[in-house]
């Protein structure tokens, strides 16, 4: 299991947390995931990316510094927001 987990799921990254640890961790595996799935050319990128779930202020950097050089435009929804 991981702390963090990014799925690609047709046009939506989807994320979500997972094993409890430390931010420091979470940001470290996240970043790794992302680095896997950009080198695999599963995040090829293109126009849009839609962003769906949580995520911690320190890992959305991560994102945005991994992934917003491949999208012209990148759309987030964190579905605990407004409660």
């Amino acid at each position: 299991m991981t702390t963090y987990n990014v799925e690609l799921s047709e046009d939506t990254l989807r994320l979500n947390f997972g094993e409890l640890t430390q931010n420091d961790q979470i940001v470290k595996d996240a970043a790794v995931r992302l680095e896997a799935m950009v080198g695999s050319g599963e995040l090829r990128g293109g126009q849009l990316l839609k962003i769906n779930g949580s995520v911690s202020i320190p890992v959305a950097f991560v994102l945005a510094h991994k992934i917003s050089h491949l999208y012209g435009a990148i759309g987030y929804f964190d579905p605990k927001l407004g409660k």
